[in-house]
């Protein structure tokens, strides 16, 4: 279902709108169930981590899944959003390789196998993935601001999440200084964590950071 997709006949709507993509589903749906097999439809994400055109589809659908990862990692994570017949939420973690993907069985150890203990700005936090619970480093870095108005950069953590909790430790921790620091977030291996147990080990993180 793309931009290539052909108006259906006795629709008068063009191709990707929410007519179109809701007629030609519940065709490829009847078809699947007549012949009893899976379907599997691919589709884009915005920018913002969204699945991109009408939502329609995903009511449609049994299982939503998101396939995710950063550019330079050579992690991939699996992740269920929907599931009619099962636990939402569940994660599964690949590991790019010359022969293609591999399940990675033990995503903790993995994560945590360079780790060096006493590192300032790094914390250990414990996500609970579905029904996995996944051993995750979070890593802070703050330098003074060389420019005017200080950067905020994450990676596998939301930056309003972020905000918000530099917000409350300059305001609650006496860590006002923050406010003339860049401050970059980020999980190992660029895992998203989503787990609302995590901010307390990313304001710990940057506080280690700050007062090294």
């Amino acid at each position: 279902v793309g931009g290539r997709m052909q108006p259906r006949e006795g629709l008068s709507s063009g191709p990707g709108s929410v007519s179109q993509v809701r007629v030609c589903a519940h065709r490829l749906i009847k078809l699947a169930k007549s012949i009893e097999c899976a379907l599997v439809v691919v589709g884009h994400i915005t920018k913002d981590g969204f699945l991109a055109g009408p939502k329609v589809l995903e009511h449609l659908v049994d299982t939503v899944l998101y396939f995710e990862g950063e550019p330079t990692s050579g992690f991939r994570v699996l992740r269920t959003s929907k599931n009619r017949f099962g636990q939402t939420s569940e994660l599964g973690v690949f590991h790019m390789t010359g022969e293609g993907l591999v399940e990675v069985s033990n995503p903790s150890e993995l994560f945590l196998s360079d780790r060096r203990d006493g590192t300032p700005g790094c914390m250990v936090t414990v996500s609970l993935e579905g029904s996995r619970p996944l051993v995750v480093e979070i890593q802070a870095l703050t330098c003074p601001c060389a420019m005017g108005l200080p950067r905020r950069r994450t990676t596998g953590v939301d930056f309003n999440r972020v905000a918000m909790l530099l917000a409350v430790v300059e305001r609650r921790a006496g860590l006002g200084q923050l406010a003339q620091q860049d401050v970059l977030v980020s999980s190992l291996g660029g895992v998203r964590v989503v787990e609302p147990a995590a901010d307390l080990a990313i304001a710990v993180a940057i506080a280690s950071s700050l007062k090294e």
